[in-house]
């Protein structure tokens, strides 16, 4: 009979602590899907490697993140929907590109700050980018340039 009441109370404890578990990931979820923001596009050549979800950074701090990704029928570059913090306020002549981190790590969106006393506004475009270099094209370049030699 012991036996009984002991699995009831710890299948009660273990039950209680899922559902607090899902009430927690549940508000968590929400406030972040309910992010504050404006958002800002940037066209690139190549988006490899960016996806919906991926961060936006200056100075190695994220200020927002992807939320977009869809081709222009027009240039076929990447159209990439960036949507940024409010509190943060980006120079109209700032530069976005590709950035990898680390030698093998994810790639994520970097801004680098402009000196433009204007900062865009919702829906304005960043006009300087500039795609990841892709490390097997650069390292083809360098053994097709020695083989020619």
């Amino acid at each position: 009979m012991k036996q009984n009441i002991i699995e009831t109370i710890i299948g009660f404890v273990v039950l209680i602590i899922a559902l607090l578990f899902l009430i927690f990931a549940y508000k968590t979820g929400s406030s972040i899907a309910s992010s504050k923001g404006y958002q800002v596009t940037a066209n690139f050549q190549s988006a490899e490697g960016i996806a919906v979800g991926s961060d936006v950074m200056i100075s190695g701090i994220k200020i927002g993140s992807v939320k977009k990704i869809t081709l222009d029928p027009n240039s076929f570059y990447a159209s990439v929907y960036l949507n940024i913090n409010d509190d943060v306020k980006i120079p109209k002549d700032s530069k976005a590109q590709v950035v990898t981190s680390g030698l093998l790590g994810g790639k994520y969106i970097s801004i680098v700050p402009g000196n433009d006393d204007e900062n865009l506004a919702a829906n304005e475009e960043i006009r300087y980018t500039q795609s990841a270099i892709n490390i097997e094209s650069l390292i083809n370049k360098i053994v097709s340039s020695f083989g020619s030699k």
